[in-house]
């Protein structure tokens, strides 16, 4: 334990706090500088970046694709989110929130702008009428896990995430609280999966794309490096569906787009067209 603290009567914003994001933390909302947005040939601009709710989006685009909707062809732009791309004009006009991923859809007459990838994910399925049950309890149960996902993983993300991987020090009481938490999550999927090939039923959908960035890749030892800290071999439900999702060519390569890190053949800092994911 450090030093308690104990907090003023008024809370002031201190730019040095906030560990390795700090310099792009700040406590109001709105564009640092005017940048227009680029665009691309495909009705469909993605703005974004391989966190995992950035992957959601691309592994979605790519899975519609895959399924035949030549529609869902896109153009993939990175922003940087370390250098504040985020913070834009242009950004901050498709996404207020200034979170990435942010998405444009050109198709119609007048443009439609998506933000939050849950929305994106929706607003996808619907559009093309894939990877979303239309029979009304089967969607329920598909909404129930994308909502669920939305929810839990900042929990798992700027919880034990930024405790136990990103703090400026490592604190025993965040990071027992939020390792606590990321595991009982962890169960709650670990018991939906006994029995069920995928996290709704016996389909494929967008609840499996919005939780396995997050949680399929926790258990795969790409998040944190916490596999062996939150003993995920505990979850064999869980490892057994994220092996089988990770296998998925739409999934290989959708986790590639805007990823500027790791092994040279698993970057792609932006996506124009299929024929990119085709070279290494």
């Amino acid at each position: 334990m450090t030093t308690p603290y104990t907090p003023p009567k008024v809370w002031r914003w201190d730019a040095a706090n906030g560990g390795e994001f700090a310099n792009i933390n700040r406590p109001v909302a709105g564009a640092t500088h005017e940048k227009a947005l680029p665009t691309g040939k495909h009705p469909l601009q993605l703005y974004s970046l391989a966190t995992p709710n950035g992957v959601k989006v691309t592994i979605m685009l790519e899975e519609l694709l895959a399924l035949g909707h030549h529609g869902a062809e896109y153009d993939a732009w990175l922003i940087r989110i370390g250098d504040g791309d985020q913070f834009s004009s242009g950004f901050v006009d498709v996404n207020p929130n200034s979170k990435i991923p942010a998405l444009l859809d050109n198709s119609a007459d007048k443009p439609v702008r998506v933000f939050e990838s849950g929305s994106i994910l929706l607003y996808l399925a619907e559009k093309f009428g894939a990877l979303l049950p239309t029979d009304p309890l089967a969607k329920t149960e598909v909404m129930n896990w994308l909502f669920w996902q939305m929810g839990s993983a900042p929990y798992l993300g700027g919880g034990f995430g930024h405790f136990y991987a990103y703090a400026p020090e490592k604190l025993e009481y965040p990071i027992n609280r939020f390792a606590m938490e990321t595991k009982r999550q962890l169960d709650v999927l670990e018991r939906q999966l006994n029995g069920r090939d995928y996290i709704a039923g016996d389909s494929y959908s967008i609840a499996d794309i919005a939780i396995w960035p997050w949680y399929g890749a926790l258990v795969l030892g790409r998040l944190y490096d916490a596999a062996e800290f939150l003993s995920v071999t505990d979850y064999p439900n869980v490892l057994r569906w994220a092996k089988a999702i990770d296998a998925r060519p739409a999934v290989q390569r959708g986790r590639r787009v805007n990823r500027v890190w790791g092994e040279e053949n698993e970057q792609l800092a932006e996506r124009h067209n299929a024929a990119d994911l085709d070279t290494v």
